[in-house]
């Protein structure tokens, strides 16, 4: 996209919405001017421009924690910019990950959406402050056998269902596996992140090359 196509306000600037490319997280807002876009497209890492200081301010040149862009999205009137970036370490100057924690209103009639990072944190909370009566609290009191063992159950039960040709039985079941998966990597401190690495880091296997792995 061209650069002289988004609109600037009168000030020259352009609001820019941080966002981790992972996750979808908003971690963010700042602000861009023609010369901080430019370096940040150039350097591949975001640079904005402090209305307090005015002034440009490259984003862990002090602290570390950069930030580096994936992608740069206009939105469909040009005024505004999604910014997807990777990050190394917190977004917000409190330390926390993302500048946008402060709730101002939650709808209990809404459930949280769902996510595996959601579900792990309180697979984690499970098991630091064990909660009487919770089935994941139980795995973890009974320990690595108990684990191991419904892993196995329920990876039989995945085979089962699936060699049935029953489609729902096999979700329910692959879900059932899914958990169990995460309690044995809970206990044994592996994040979700450690898995999303691993598999990112399979984009292309040669059939050959795996195949002569597994010999």
């Amino acid at each position: 996209m061209d650069l002289s196509t988004l609109k600037f306000d009168a000030q020259g600037l352009i609001p820019a919405v941080v966002l981790d490319d992972e996750t979808g997280e908003i971690l963010t807002l700042a602000y861009m001017n023609r010369e901080s876009l430019e370096i940040s497209i150039r350097e591949k890492r975001t640079c904005f421009w402090s209305r307090s200081r005015q002034e440009l301010w490259r984003k862990g040149e002090t602290s570390g924690n950069v930030q580096h862009i994936r992608r740069i999205v206009a939105d469909c009137d040009a005024d505004a910019l999604a910014v997807y970036v990777r990050k190394e370490g917190p977004a917000c100057h409190t330390g926390a990950e993302s500048c946008f924690f402060r709730e101002v209103f939650d709808n209990d009639d809404i459930p949280p959406a769902f996510s595996y990072d959601g579900l792990m944190q309180l697979i984690l909370g499970r098991k630091t402050e064990k909660k009487e009566g919770s089935y994941t609290t139980y795995l973890f009191e009974k320990g690595m056998d108990k684990i191991l063992k419904k892993v196995g159950e329920e990876s039989t039960e995945v085979i089962v269902a699936a060699k049935n040709d029953d489609k729902k039985e096999t979700v329910y079941e692959i879900a059932d596996l899914a958990y169990h998966v995460m309690v044995l990597m809970a206990e044994m401190g592996i994040s979700v992140d450690d898995i999303t690495k691993e598999l990112a880091s399979r984009h292309v296997i040669d059939k050959k090359v795996k195949q002569e792995k597994m010999v």
